[in-house]
């Protein structure tokens, strides 16, 4: 017996790719952001297009490799710490079997059933499989869906790149005298789409998101811009 709603494993799925989609939004929005940044900053101090596509290139490389290292390291970490409360959990349903399944009723329990239909819930579902059903209710962890560092770390590097690419092309594509307006405008939009993605994934209003990365991006550009203004004149 299980108190789940049927539709609770299909719940699961739709919430760990709404994860996955949320981390791919954001990782191409910090590739967007810092690369434009970079490259908008080298072009306001010189028009030579070499230097502009080594310095967004360069950073797409370092950008990639970290965030994909940033992401492995936090992952891995979560993973060996999942995995230690798992087999923890083992240990005390080996050792401890009657303590643990008043546990498991009491969790009912504390989550409105009565005290009868908790105990054959819990009697129920240790009879089916212990171990799953005291990490579900007491940890909160699915077993059989452990994050995997290395997909994590993939997509992360995958996202920034992508992100990455749009402004990196657009100011190399183009003249000296407009890349960097239009550079500008294909990373606002960029960034406004991102935004809109990341507020549809979290719930939160669009208007709000959007300005703020919108802002964000503006500013992280226009600064760069005038150091890099700075520096071209000064050498």
């Amino acid at each position: 017996m299980s108190i789940s709603h049927p539709n609770e494993a299909h719940q699961g799925e739709i919430a760990a790719r709404l994860n996955w989609l949320r981390a791919g939004v954001l990782g191409a929005n910090d590739g967007i952001v810092s690369v434009a940044g970079l490259v908008v900053g080298v072009a306001g101090a010189t028009t030579d297009r070499t230097p502009i596509l080594t310095a967004g290139l360069a950073g797409l490389v370092a950008g990639a490799v970290s965030m994909a290292l940033g992401e492995y390291v936090s992952v891995s970490s979560q993973r060996d710490t999942e995995r230690s409360m798992l087999e923890k959990e083992r240990r005390e349903l080996a050792d401890f079997p009657e303590e643990e399944l008043e546990e498991l009723a009491g969790i009912y329990v504390a989550k409105g059933l009565s005290a009868a239909t908790a105990q054959l819930v819990a009697e129920e579902l240790t009879a089916k499989d212990a171990f799953s059903a005291h990490a579900d209710a007491e940890l909160g962890i699915n077993p059989d869906a452990l994050t995997n560092p290395w997909h994590a770390a993939i997509s992360s590097a995958a996202s920034f790149t992508v992100g990455a690419l749009l402004p990196l092309l657009a100011i190399v594509l183009l003249t000296p005298s407009t890349r960097v307006p239009i550079t500008f405008a294909v990373v606002l939009v960029a960034l406004a789409i991102t935004g809109s993605i990341s507020a549809q994934v979290g719930g939160s209003q669009h208007r709000t998101a959007m300005l703020r990365i919108l802002i964000g991006g503006a500013l992280a550009m226009i600064i760069t811009y005038s150091v890099g203004q700075v520096v071209g004149v000064a050498t």
